[in-house]
């Protein structure tokens, strides 16, 4: 009986062992478990992590280039007001410029009229005398404010600064000189206010078909010299 008793201690202890090693197994994988589903939670909160920083980046980024080209607008658009500003205070009395520049071109007129051989009594030569003052206050007043007359006689044409009026034959020019002012030429600062109205050269008709038969010959004598060679 004490055998059989022993022997059921002995195999009740080894089933307790079993059970005991069976319980430390599964308390193991139960630790493994946590610790891997810890490790994959955390994993993912890490990844979460990193993909709202990379978010928060490019919106920084996105802001800094919004505020970069707002301030390049707001540069430019300060400069156009300057440019503005400054060719409003240049050109800002452009019309009442050209509106000045005709009575003075009648004044003119008037003056270029007088032929001064003529004997004058002394009221009238007074009275040339004072429009002569007021033409050369008039021109003073216009270069203080930047108007200027065009140099136009004896120059080449030039279709920026000139309107052409009429054709005059000259046989001493080439063609396209200016030789007659038939109404003068000012600039505003570097701007045309109004272009001079001229006259230009041209060469005689006669002369141009000399010089083309002349042309004509010189090629013919050419190709002649070119047929003997």
């Amino acid at each position: 009986m004490e055998k059989d008793k022993e022997k059921f201690e002995e195999i009740i202890n080894k089933n307790d062992e079993k059970q005991d090693t069976a319980n430390f197994k599964e308390d193991n994988l139960d630790e493994v478990h946590l610790e891997t589903n810890k490790e994959i939670a955390d994993s993912e909160e890490e990844n979460i992590k990193e993909t709202e920083e990379d978010i928060l980046r490019d919106e920084i980024k996105t802001l800094k280039e919004d505020k970069i080209r707002v301030l390049a607008e707001m540069e430019n658009l300060r400069k156009r007001f300057e440019r503005e500003k400054i060719d409003s205070i240049k050109y800002g009395s452009v019309n009442l410029a050209r509106d000045v520049l005709s009575p003075g071109d009648n004044l003119a007129r008037a003056l270029s009229a007088i032929n001064e051989k003529d004997e004058h009594p002394q009221s009238i030569k007074n009275l040339i005398d004072g429009l002569l003052m007021v033409k050369k206050e008039l021109s003073t007043a216009l270069e203080k404010h930047g108007i200027t007359k065009i140099d136009s006689l004896n120059k080449k044409f030039d279709p920026n600064l000139h309107q052409a009026m009429m054709e005059i034959e000259n046989n001493d020019l080439d063609d396209g000189v200016v030789v007659q002012e038939i109404q003068t030429g000012y600039m505003m600062h570097d701007r045309l206010l109004r272009p001079a109205m001229v006259g230009v050269s041209k060469k005689p008709e006669k002369t141009n078909e000399a010089e083309a038969v002349k042309e004509l010959k010189s090629d013919n004598e050419d190709s002649e010299k070119d047929t003997k060679n």
